[in-house]
């Protein structure tokens, strides 16, 4: 995985962890699986070691990543459940929408479930 920075305007530190939170998502990362060091990636990115290592206490702290001191930081091992709870949320808040985007247009709500089940099965 290549961890990058862009001029998104979001501080570094949330650019490095949205980008390792994604690649745990989308597969890229798997549980137990090595990251970069704190120092190896700053030093890559040419970013301060504190910033990294921001982003890496909040993966900790979110569950995402473990840190095994002297040996790194590795995807954690419960981080199926997260990418299952994140999709989860991911789902339920495109079905809010695609809800509402009925609502107004005066699907009714067997319709919408019709389309939602056919949608599913193909």
């Amino acid at each position: 995985m290549k961890i990058t920075t862009n001029a998104s305007g979001a501080p570094l530190y949330a650019q490095i962890y949205e980008n390792i939170r994604r690649g745990i998502m989308d597969g890229e990362l798997k549980a137990g699986d090595a990251l970069p060091t704190v120092r190896g990636l700053a030093k890559d990115l040419r970013i301060s070691i504190i910033t990294t290592a921001r982003a890496y206490r909040d993966l900790e702290r979110d569950g995402y990543i473990r840190t095994i001191v002297g040996k790194g930081s590795f995807v954690a091992d419960k981080s199926d459940e997260l990418i299952r709870e994140e999709k989860l949320r991911e789902m339920e808040s495109r079905l809010s929408e695609a809800a509402d985007i009925a609502r107004r247009c005066g699907v009714t709500k067997d319709e919408f479930l019709q389309t939602a089940e056919t949608l599913f099965t193909e």
